[in-house]
């Protein structure tokens, strides 16, 4: 029950960070896509930083849970970072959020309830050797190479999505490496920091914190983030069985599973067709054309 409170304080950690990230990023040219002035440009606006500060929050939000519940159970708790985002969008700029929202929010909220339910998730047995890190790190990166090269053929919110599947799974990845370092972390301190595990885990989440901000620079937050919503939960149930050994349950068990992740799609899909949350984010972060 306490890593289900923590991962739901981790969401909504998130979910600022995402805010805010976002009315920063949309103001920063195209051109300066895929490139480190990005960054350099996104460091020098105090929204900005705010959103790294709620992010971080939601890093430990994260991690607490993590050592308190498997992988398979924490990371899909974090879905409800996009109703939280919705919710938090409507009070940041003042707009009354329309019937179908709500009903996308509840849609998501009993899906992902079903999906807990009905799988279960339950703690691995066995830390992953290093030759399966290595294994599961070259398809992670090459899945995500492959993922940004086809977004860079395309562009607006095809783009926003495919960069957002591809941050989610860095995400996911990240919190793999996250669950490791709390468990080395029992051991001790000093075994932490002689422990490649820790600094493994800052590296894929520094690249994934640079895809996230070219995914929110790239499209709207309604294609973006139910892509990266969506992605990371689904990633991190592949890394928490194929990984950590943990379990879900199967049989009979599967038919609810599957009724709540579409639940969760079908959610994401009514808030990504909503044009009231188009309409409200083209009007207040529509993004500057200068260089």
């Amino acid at each position: 029950m306490i890593s289900i409170v923590l991962a739901l304080c981790a969401a909504v950690s998130n979910a600022v960070a995402s805010n805010l990230q976002r009315i920063a990023a949309r103001t920063v040219p195209e051109s300066k896509a895929f490139r480190l002035a990005l960054i350099l440009d996104l460091i020098r606006r105090p929204v900005w930083l705010g959103g790294i500060v709620a992010l971080i929050a939601g890093f430990a939000f994260q991690a607490a849970a993590l050592s308190t519940g498997p992988l398979a159970l924490v990371q899909p708790v974090l879905a409800t970072e996009l109703p939280f985002t919705m919710v938090l969008l409507s009070l940041m700029f003042k707009m009354r959020l329309e019937g179908r929202i709500w009903l996308a929010v509840a849609t998501m909220s009993v899906g992902l309830a079903l999906f807990l339910f009905s799988a279960s998730p339950s703690t691995g047995r066995e830390p992953p050797s290093t030759k399966v890190w290595i294994l599961a790190a070259i398809v992670t990166v090459a899945v995500v190479i492959g993922l940004c090269l086809l977004a860079r053929l395309i562009e607006g919110d095809g783009r926003a999505a495919l960069l957002g599947v591809a941050t989610g799974i860095g995400f996911a990845f990240t919190a793999a490496f996250m669950k490791q370092s709390t468990s080395i972390l029992a051991e001790g301190v000093a075994t932490l920091a002689t422990s490649w595990q820790p600094y493994a885990m800052v590296a894929a989440g520094l690249c994934s914190l640079f895809l996230l901000q070219n995914t929110l620079q790239s499209g709207t937050l309604v294609a973006a983030q139910p892509a990266l919503t969506i992605s990371d939960p689904v990633a991190s149930i592949l890394y928490g069985t194929m990984m950590f050994g943990e379990s879900v349950r199967t049989g009979p068990w599967i038919i609810l599973e599957a009724i709540g992740i579409g639940s969760i799609f079908f959610g994401s899909f009514l808030l990504a067709k909503s044009p009231q949350v188009r309409a409200q984010l083209l009007a207040q972060t529509k993004p500057k054309q200068r260089s």
